[in-house]
């Protein structure tokens, strides 16, 4: 097992070697191509996922109309606990945009993780509630702040992944057309 995920949960929680073992166990890598699905609208998420490397993009489809509201790299954790919580159908999309490795722990296997690591609830509770909070501010942004102000918080906080992601998906992140998301850029680089 690649040792970024022991490395990430260590920073949340303490382990022991033997807990080390067990969450060896419990986790399994898989790989998607770009354009795969980690999560298909209608389905049900059935893994939470650490991102070895890679990115995903979360989206909801209106009417035919994608609609980015987030983005994940390496060393995040990748879910929809909407979903995954009470194991409901989802309505909600997670794709790959890069060939992206993905270790994941199936819900089944992450209840064994709370009963048979000390402090696996905790972790489970820390990290479900850190990928919830930055679900909440993307999308509270999307209805409080103007699409200059959300893309100028992109590039602030996701700076590094300017050159990885298509100018239409950062367009539909900051909730506007490719041209308008030109015309901001263009607004913003004059200043």
């Amino acid at each position: 097992m690649d040792n970024a995920l022991l490395v990430a949960i260590k920073k949340i929680v303490e382990i022991s070697y033997d807990e080390e073992k067990i969450i060896q166990n419990l986790f399994r890598l898989k790989e998607y191509k770009k354009g795969d699905f980690f999560l298909k609208e209608g389905e049900i998420c059935k893994y939470v996922g650490f991102i070895e490397n890679g990115l995903v993009r979360y989206y909801i489809n209106d009417d035919g109309e994608e609609r980015t509201y987030g983005f994940s790299k390496e060393n995040e954790f990748t879910c929809n606990f909407e979903s995954f919580g009470p194991q409901t159908p989802s309505k909600q999309l997670i794709q790959a945009l890069e060939n992206t490795r993905i270790w994941t722990i199936s819900y089944e296997n992450l209840q064994k993780l709370y009963e048979q690591v000390k402090n696996g609830e905790r972790f489970g509770r820390l990290s479900i509630e850190y990928v919830l909070i930055k679900t909440l501010k993307d999308r509270n942004s999307f209805y409080t702040d103007s699409p200059k102000s959300r893309y100028e918080k992109f590039i602030k906080e996701h700076f590094d992944l300017q050159q990885r992601i298509s100018q239409y998906y950062i367009a539909s992140y900051v909730g506007v057309k490719p041209q308008s998301l030109s015309r901001i850029r263009k607004r913003i680089s004059l200043l």
